[in-house]
């Protein structure tokens, strides 16, 4: 009826629809806040409704190959980026919510990058693969070595466990028994026994990793630990975490050098197919400015 769309609240007309699918006022003013919190910058209102625009036609196309990235997995990808800034989904929605912006909103966004993502790899998956020969005239353009060395890391986690709403004093207190294991603990075979003699202290099963496969902080952290010690405490969603470094091994698989290059070369060639594509599906699609 026209006089309920006259008396509905201004925030919710919509202003484009985007292959049947509407854009309210409402979404371009979290889309706003949301670029500027993401990236540092002040969108403009027409660069925010492009976003959206960009979204809707994602998600769109998704479905036409059948592909819907299901709620479990939005998700997670919410909740790690609540943990990233250790905090709680549901404080990270709180937090959001007095930006001015909803989780449902952030989540339209994650749905959009996950789905895409999907897609363009799926797609054009042979002409983004990075092979040997790529590898090798990347390092030669740059004049580095070939022979950088990798590792293998077998590490335990050893988490002191801390309560979510604990007080400063106890988070302290944690601190200072972490330290004190760390002194101690000048073996695995001895350590590993410590540390699960305490209260309060997880010890998970040992994880091996490549060092090409582990975060920069990380990789210098145990380039600097001695086998056989215990790494400096850091704060995550469920405690001090630390990690046990119990066997190093040089491996020629693939160096944190060679994989930094791997995947940069893979961004650039994904960034190029997914602008090319993303194109198309525009100048194929019904978008209606009301």
């Amino acid at each position: 009826m026209v006089v309920g769309s006259v008396m509905a609240p201004a925030r919710a007309q919509v202003v484009v629809i985007a292959n049947g699918s509407p854009i309210t006022e409402l979404d371009i003013r979290q889309r706003i806040k949301l670029i500027g919190t993401s990236s540092q910058k002040t969108a403009t209102r027409q660069e925010a409704i492009n976003e959206l625009i960009d979204d809707r036609l994602k998600v769109a196309k998704g479905k036409v190959y059948g592909l819907e990235v299901g709620d479990d997995e939005i998700n997670s990808a919410f909740n790690s980026m609540a943990a990233r800034q250790n905090i709680s989904p549901a404080q990270f929605a709180q937090a959001l919510e007095r930006a001015g912006m909803s989780a449902n909103a952030v989540k339209s966004r994650i749905r959009a990058e996950m789905t895409w993502n999907q897609l363009v790899r799926g797609k054009f998956g042979s002409s983004l693969r990075v092979g040997e020969g790529d590898i090798t005239r990347a390092m030669r353009d740059r004049n580095e070595s070939e022979n950088t060395l990798g590792y293998i890391y077998t590490l335990y986690p050893v988490t002191f466990v801390i309560p979510n709403g604990s007080s400063a004093a106890v988070l302290d207190d944690k601190r200072r028994q972490a330290e004190n294991l760390r002194a101690r603990f000048v073996s695995c075979k001895s350590g590993l026994a410590l540390a699960r003699a305490q209260r309060d202290v997880a010890v998970r099963e040992s994880i091996t990793k490549s060092s090409a496969d582990l975060p920069a902080p990380l990789r210098e952290l145990l380039d600097k630990l001695e086998v056989g010690r215990l790494s400096t405490p850091d704060v995550t969603p469920q405690g001090l975490q630390m990690f046990a470094l119990c066997d190093k091994k040089a491996s020629s698989a693939e160096s944190p050098a060679k994989r930094e290059l791997r995947d940069e070369i893979f961004a650039r060639r994904f960034e190029a197919e997914a602008k090319k594509y993303l194109d198309e599906v525009r100048k194929s699609a019904m978008i209606e400015y009301k």
